[in-house]
């Protein structure tokens, strides 16, 4: 018997256990949305390297502070001098990503203890543990690499990665029923438009990782052209050599117009998607498609507006961060949506 149709044959204890491990799921979700922000706010006001050493800062396990503290840190780390603005937005992230860290294993340790007698899904909180604890390496590779972007790319991702299997969990616990009449049509456009966020997010956090956010200064165009002169290759290049400090960006101009036009085409592509999908969903004529459609709209159009909002005022740090946050909403969105569907469809092949 699966998760779902025994989740309706429990007793009152059973659903207790299972209200609190929904409540803190939707806890755990909160606190990896903050994390994000802080992660977001930390690399866009280039504080990555406030702190030169992990897990500790300048060797303290707050920041230096006194005269004496900060004298003895640039003693130990000449080549990094102590930079108060920087030093605090690292560790605050840091201090915040353990306590998600710790949320999530005092999931799974919940889920794991009722994993005999309770019909509690067990697979997804262990693999948040494997998750959590890779994404503590790529925090402190992010340090250690100097920022390479591959890394910083992936440690975005990862951060992306934990809300949405946070709130999956969450949906999966909690006691919403969906009964929804969706074509299968529909549900194929609902995953390629999960999909295609999923990879504009990528594209987003490569172009943020090489600094590339401001390549294109105008729109609709780019250096006043419909189609600028790139270097695809170079922008595009995994391969490319670590180090020595990659704050600011290596890349040249070209390199960094690919990253940026290629985000931009992928907005593009992601708008039209989800706009052919919000269209579908209201015509199924149901209150939680339309609904789903509505918020999905919403979100996208706040998104698209705090995307041009960065051109056209050069990337002001709170609309930069703001996007990095709302391209996590609407990633939730769409999560919630395919996980709809799909408990719909499954009510309606029964």
């Amino acid at each position: 018997m699966s998760y779902a149709q025994s989740i309706v044959n429990t007793s009152p204890a059973v659903r207790s256990r299972r209200r609190l491990l929904f409540t803190l799921s939707i806890g755990a979700v909160v606190l990896a949305m903050v994390v994000v922000v802080l992660g977001a706010f930390t690399r866009l006001s280039d504080a990555g390297l406030g702190c030169p050493d992990w897990p500790g800062c300048y060797g303290h396990l707050t920041w230096p502070k006194t005269a004496d503290d900060v004298a003895a840190a640039e003693a130990r780390f000449p080549e990094t001098p102590v930079e108060h603005d920087k030093t605090w937005p690292e560790m605050v992230h840091r201090y915040f990503a353990s306590l998600l860290g710790l949320a999530i294993l005092t999931l799974a340790w919940l889920a794991w203890r009722g994993r005999s007698h309770e019909p509690l899904p067990i697979r997804l909180p262990l693999f948040l543990v494997g998750l959590v604890i890779l994404q503590g390496a790529f925090g402190a590779w992010t340090v250690t690499l100097k920022l390479w972007p591959q890394v910083v790319t992936a440690h975005l991702l990862g951060g992306f990665a934990t809300a949405s299997c946070l709130w999956l969990l969450a949906l999966r616990v909690s006691s919403w029923r969906f009964a929804v009449s969706a074509t299968t049509g529909i549900r194929w456009l609902a995953l390629v438009g999960l999909i295609a966020v999923i990879v504009q997010i990528a594209l987003g956090g490569w172009t943020s990782a090489n600094y590339a956010a401001v390549a294109c200064a105008d729109l609709p165009t780019c250096h006043g052209v419909w189609w600028p002169a790139a270097d695809y290759r170079q922008g595009f290049n995994i391969f490319q050599h670590v180090g020595p400090n990659y704050l600011g960006g290596l890349l040249d101009n070209h390199a960094r117009t690919a990253i940026h036009f290629t985000h931009r085409l992928g907005a593009v592509t992601v708008t039209v998607l989800l706009a052919l999908l919000v269209f579908g969903l209201w015509r199924l004529r149901d209150s939680w498609s339309r609904r789903m459609g509505l918020l999905l709209l919403v979100a996208l159009i706040v998104q698209v507006s705090l995307g041009i909002s960065n051109v056209y005022w050069v990337l002001p740090l709170p609309v930069a961060v703001a996007h990095n946050a709302f391209g996590l909403v609407l990633l939730l969105v769409l999560v919630t949506l395919n996980y709809g569907l799909r408990k719909g469809g499954e009510k309606k092949d029964v």
